[in-house]
């Protein structure tokens, strides 16, 4: 279907303000039917304010939001899902306690006579499973699927409403390679059909495969507009960050050759049902990678050397090799292991606490007054060391709390907390899932200097492209087991999607 002329869904002049604060200034957007809108800017540009206005979970200071020919200076959820406005957020929506079926039903229940009609739900979740093309059991519960899969429940759930205008917010952040191409396959059939979709991401090349524009805000402003076919990935991530741009690809090797100790080694590792036959390797002054999909074994790797999940076969050795894999992560703490997980917000920050505990909190043995406590000065001393050097974007307040920051925002002060810590080792989990650019790649030089100290690095992802810019060696890893090893001019991204099984 050829895109429609007018806007299905429209904004303009919108403008908003938290606490005093404006955030978007006056902004344009316009989502036409038969046509995917990639809607990029960096953490806190205000895209997500300007999608959660349209969909009404927002209501705007100023401006108006057109739906259907119809103006509205103001909407509410329920009407923006009445007018076929659904959103697909990054924080998940779902019930964990209820069942899938029950899932994509949430908020549509089908009933009659007050009683509702169970082979119903179960009936409509089968069949928009299938146009998905998963094989998830719909009497499953949502709390016992992998993050993937969840995210995957969260778009069956509003394609299932029928939705005309589709915003997608991050919607590959947690999904598999062949999840994200089923997403991308079901959004070509959607905009052939008509349907107006906005697409925030941070990923590049999904902008260039699946959209027809381009809007990129920067501030709460519009910076760029254009169709997809007349900007490249430099003058996005420019407009992006307001600055020109690191060159995109592969980075200089860190190491010199001369200290290829090893920091953190597995040898014939297996563990429970996870993986097996693991053997690894990380060297002082490098940037290593483990690349593999989700369900691989490889977050499970990871695990073990932080003392989260135990070793049951071969061995686990840190340092030297003169101390065994840790018992819990006290242990692992206390032989130079760091450990930033994948779920930041659940496992890894103390989201109601500052900002300054949150980079205080691992060097403990050595802040802490008396062995006791530490000092409020002293937390904002360990703080302030890193928020200018990692280009951390907040009040510049040690005792801001740490949910009021974006999550590459958050993502900078757990890297502040282990380069506080002064760890031998870090190892880090999906370390820019739902990052912006411009934060990405003030990580990746992070992690770069922080291997140049002597530090050894293991970045553990499920996203083709980090292995292929931050690492010095990749190891790639499939249904529990390592099938290659990369270094050098061998790391290249077909050969990272052909080894595992993209």
């Amino acid at each position: 279907m050829a895109q429609s002329p007018e806007p299905i869904l429209a904004a303009r002049g919108v403008r908003k303000s938290f606490g005093g604060v404006e955030v978007l200034h006056g902004v344009d957007l316009d989502a036409t039917g038969g046509s995917v809108l990639a809607l990029l800017g960096e953490n806190g540009a205000g895209k997500s304010t300007l999608v959660k206005i349209a969909s009404g979970v927002y209501t705007a200071d100023a401006g108006t939001i057109r739906i259907g020919g119809n103006e509205y200076a103001s909407l509410t959820s329920r009407e923006a899902r009445e007018l076929g406005v659904a959103i697909i957020s990054q924080e998940f929506q779902d019930a964990a306690t209820l069942s899938v079926a029950e899932n994509i039903s949430m908020g549509s229940l089908p009933a009659s006579r007050g009683f509702v009609r169970w082979a119903e739900v179960r009936r409509r979740a089968v069949a928009i499973l299938e146009a998905l093309e998963v094989d998830i059991d719909p009497d499953r519960t949502v709390g016992d699927l992998r993050l993937g899969e969840r995210q995957i429940i969260e778009i069956a759930r509003a394609l299932s409403r029928e939705a005309r205008v589709l915003i997608l917010d991050e919607p590959t952040a947690a999904l598999s390679f062949h999840e994200a191409e089923v997403l991308f396959d079901f959004v070509r059939r959607l905009r052939v059909e008509g349907a107006a979709l906005v697409y925030i991401t941070h990923r590049l090349d999904e902008v260039e495969r699946i959209s027809d524009r381009v809007q990129v805000l920067r501030d709460g402003s519009t910076a760029l507009v254009a169709p997809t076919s007349e900007v490249d990935r430099r003058a996005m991530v420019e407009a992006m960050i307001g600055r020109r741009a690191s060159a995109l690809g592969r980075p200089a090797a860190v190491g010199n050759g001369e200290d290829d100790r090893p920091v953190l080694q597995w040898t014939d590792a297996g563990s429970s049902d996870y993986f097996d036959d693991v053997n690894l390797k990380v060297g002082a002054h490098e940037v290593v990678a483990l690349y593999g999909k989700l369900g691989s074994g490889a977050s499970e790797v990871a695990e073990t050397a932080f003392g989260l999940r135990g070793v049951d076969r071969g061995a686990l050795q840190v340092g030297a090799g003169d101390a065994d894999a840790p018992e819990h992560p006290i242990g692992a703490v206390n032989t130079g292991i760091g450990y930033l997980p994948a779920e930041r917000k659940t496992a890894g920050g103390f989201m109601v606490r500052p900002v300054a505990e949150n980079v205080a909190v691992a060097s403990w043995q050595r802040l802490a007054r008396y062995g006791f406590w530490i000092r409020k000065a002293t937390e904002a001393e360990a703080y302030n060391r890193w928020h200018e050097k990692l280009s951390i974007r907040s009040r510049n307040d040690p005792q801001q709390i740490m949910g009021t920051l974006s999550g590459g925002n958050q993502q900078k002060v757990l890297l502040a907390r282990w380069l506080e810590n002064r760890c031998d080792v870090l190892v880090l989990v999906e370390p820019t899932r739902g990052v912006d650019v411009g934060a990405r790649e003030d990580i990746y030089g992070a992690l770069r200097e922080l291997a140049s100290s002597g530090v050894g690095v293991l970045v553990v992802t499920s996203d083709y492209e980090e292995a292929f810019q931050v690492a010095d060696r990749v190891y790639v890893m499939t249904k529990g087991a390592i099938v290659a090893e990369l270094e050098g001019d061998e790391i290249t991204t077909p050969a990272l999607l052909e080894l595992a099984g993209g």
